[in-house]
């Protein structure tokens, strides 16, 4: 070994990169505060099912949210809040069985943690335990702070998300910018350093402008995670359905659409309804003798 080459216990001490490494092994939030010390920023996407999981994490996205927003994806809501916990264990589960090396992190829902930090406590832990997820995602800065805390003591990795909180779109009256001000911008910023005081190993900033999510991302030691905050965070989150065009409709500002899925899907379907109408399918090749 040259006196410019790493010694084993340098190795053990920095994890590798989360592109081009860590192959056999879960990304763990040590790996994602590594990257964020030497400036490697990272992709996170939503999964909900197993076969979905497995694409992302081949393509090597380094972490996977198990959503509540699969109820707007997936169970036909029209928001988030009717998600429950029973199934967010079923779909995190899937995520888990589906994947090998990503992190996969699971939302707690609505009405799962805000009563108290125990039962914050015990949702996170059916999470853990009957889904095999390894962090949890809750919404709140200061006000979710004890449960935070609490989790983090036990053992719980916690992704905060603060800025726009989906899971209080009645309370918001929709789903506006948030942090816009000199004093909503000082509650922003004093709500990340809450959650980072609390223990959580990274933030998700929603909808915050983007100055003030790189004014967050420098004056933190943990990750943050952008989803409508801007470039300069350390990472970018995406629902995978807007990502890649399933999504109907209007989208958010921030997504980029990097396929349309949705056509294709569609056209699929009707060459195989057309195929079907017109007696090609099936032909001798799919047809057992």
């Amino acid at each position: 070994m040259n006196a410019s080459s790493p010694s084993p216990a340098q190795n053990q001490a920095a994890p590798a990169a989360l592109y081009g490494g860590v192959t056999n092994r879960r990304v763990t939030v040590r790996d994602l505060a590594a990257a964020k010390q030497r400036g490697e920023k990272w992709s996170m996407l939503t999964a909900y099912d197993a076969l979905t999981a497995g694409v992302f994490d081949e393509a090597g996205i380094p972490v996977l949210l198990v959503g509540d927003s699969a109820g707007n994806c997936h169970l036909g809501y029209e928001t988030t809040v009717p998600v429950t916990m029973d199934q967010m264990v079923m779909l995190s589960a899937a995520v888990v069985r589906g994947t090998k090396r990503a992190m996969v992190v699971a939302d707690l829902p609505f009405g799962s943690y805000q009563e108290s930090p125990a039962q914050a406590m015990h949702n996170a832990a059916r999470l853990m335990k009957e889904a095999g997820v390894g962090a949890v995602k809750l919404e709140g800065g200061e006000r979710s702070a004890r449960s935070i805390e609490l989790l983090t003591e036990a053992g719980v990795p916690v992704m905060a998300h603060i800025g726009l909180t989906p899971q209080s779109v009645h309370a918001l009256g929709g789903y506006p910018v948030q942090g816009r001000g000199d004093e909503a911008a000082h509650r922003l910023l004093r709500d990340a350093k809450a959650v980072q005081q609390a223990g959580a190993f990274s933030v998700v900033l929603e909808a915050v402008p983007a100055e003030l999510a790189k004014q967050v991302t420098e004056q933190l030691a943990i990750p943050t995670v952008g989803i409508g905050g801007g470039p300069d965070t350390d990472a970018q989150v995406l629902v995978w359905t807007d990502m890649a065009g399933m999504t109907a409709g209007r989208v958010p500002k921030f997504v980029k659409q990097y396929a349309n899925l949705r056509a294709v899907l569609g056209d699929a379907a009707r060459a195989y309804a057309e195929d079907v109408r017109a007696g090609t399918f099936p032909a001798a090749e799919h047809s057992f003798h």
